[in-house]
């Protein structure tokens, strides 16, 4: 429903409406007092039952609108106001209009940005564009979307509320308003006007937390999991290999020969792809002695025909989504267990070596991070509950050092003179 509002500064009276999901204003150079609200009420009403009757055109209502400019797709159109007051387009609102729609550009930028990215990404992209950005900002032209818009959209989305009942998380709106930035980032740069998305900040998202399996649990786990599953548990339990790498491990990046685990590539909702989620993950793993037999045993039990380490009775690599309902979720239930994700894992993996006293540098490796500080950040609180070092390390090192001293013997020189 539109409305007739006035502005602060002048008094003057626009139309505020929306045409084809795009908000739209149009000035008029009426004050605002009770006959002039009365007639641009009557042509908001008249423009809105246009609308509804798929009739309205708004070259013709609005010919030197910026607005008109834009829903009849022509890049410049020199025009003069008509109906009740409305002004003729501004040279700021001539050099918006030159600047491409939303939708075309962000095609470009797609088509230009796809060779750096994976499939899965690409996927991921077109998902948010699809879902978000080009329903909201599709046909508006890039220079004339403000700081106020990409505020205002954020503030809806962050309102919409999932089929299951739920909004969206801090951290899926933040990479929503992402790709924004870096679209508009980009056209800013090439047509030359101020970029809108300057001073907006991230939401703050809250740190996932982890909850790793215990030793004891983990030995649970594969004592009581499907005989069919029971290697491929022990390989993500005991290497820590994320969901896409051991899925998609194939027989010829495993070296027996040498006990290596070669991660070179990754399953990615069907697809197996070249390389990892990043460049240090590409890594060897050295196999464990429990590594080792569990994948000696799959070796004989995966026919010979089969490049999949880990496969399905059809001889197909593992779905997670699959493996998740008709597998984890059961085993868990039927153990008692809390439920957590198959990601947890890798969790467990890290928080097992590192409470084994194995070192930081070599865990991470193992894991296939660039450096330790991921270690500390995310499994530090896990290790002290694992090993016991909870501080009694250092209150012995001090009880030593005291009963040191007092085991000494007395310096002369020390006490009352004699």
């Amino acid at each position: 429903m539109g409305k007739v509002r006035a502005r602060s500064d002048n008094k003057k009276l626009f139309l505020d409406f929306y045409y084809q999901g795009v908000r739209c204003r149009e000035q008029t150079a009426l004050t605002d007092t009770p006959t002039n609200r009365r007639t641009v009420q009557r042509l908001l009403e008249r423009i809105e039952a246009e609308i509804v009757a798929d009739r309205f055109d708004y070259g013709a209502t609005f010919p030197g609108s910026a607005r008109a400019l834009e829903f009849a797709g022509v890049s410049s159109v020199a025009g003069h106001s008509v109906g009740p007051g409305c002004r003729a387009a501004s040279g700021r609102e001539q050099e918006i209009d030159r600047t491409p729609r939303f939708r075309e550009f962000a095609e470009t930028w797609v088509r230009e940005m796809e060779p750096e990215w994976r499939p899965s990404y690409l996927e991921t992209v077109t998902v948010t564009l699809n879902g978000y950005l080009l329903p909201a900002f599709g046909n508006r032209r890039v220079g004339s979307i403000t700081r106020a818009d990409l505020l205002a959209f954020r503030a809806e989305v962050a309102k919409r509320v999932r089929p299951n009942g739920k909004t969206l998380s801090n951290a899926r709106i933040n990479k929503i308003m992402g790709f924004a930035r870096q679209i508009l980032n980009e056209a800013a740069d090439r047509f030359d006007f101020a970029p809108p998305y300057r001073g907006i900040k991230s939401l703050r998202s809250r740190k996932p937390d982890i909850h790793p399996f215990s030793l004891d649990e983990v030995n649970l786990i594969l004592e009581r999991v499907r005989p069919d599953y029971r290697h491929y548990l022990a390989v993500r339990f005991y290497t820590g290999m994320r969901s896409g790498e051991v899925n998609g491990l194939r027989w010829h990046n495993v070296d027996f020969a040498n006990d290596l685990i070669m991660v070179r590539e990754t399953l990615v909702q069907g697809r197996l792809q070249e390389g990892t989620k990043t460049y240090d993950s590409n890594r060897d793993i050295p196999m464990l002695t429990l590594v080792r037999q569990a994948l000696m045993a799959q070796r004989e039990i995966v026919p010979k025909d089969v490049e999949w380490v880990f496969c399905t009775r059809k001889g197909y690599p593992i779905e997670n989504r699959n493996f998740t309902k008709r597998v984890w979720k059961p085993l868990l239930a039927n153990l008692g267990l809390t439920y957590r994700r198959p990601y947890q894992t890798r969790h467990t993996a890290a928080t097992l070596m590192l409470a084994a006293g194995e070192s930081p540098e070599w865990v991470a490796r193992v894991l296939g991070h660039t450096t330790t500080q991921m270690l500390f950040t995310t499994y530090s609180r896990y290790v002290p509950n694992l090993t016991r070092q909870d501080g009694s390390a250092m209150a012995r090192l001090l009880a030593a050092g005291m009963d040191t001293d007092s085991e000494k013997p007395n310096d002369p020189s020390d006490g009352e003179p004699t």
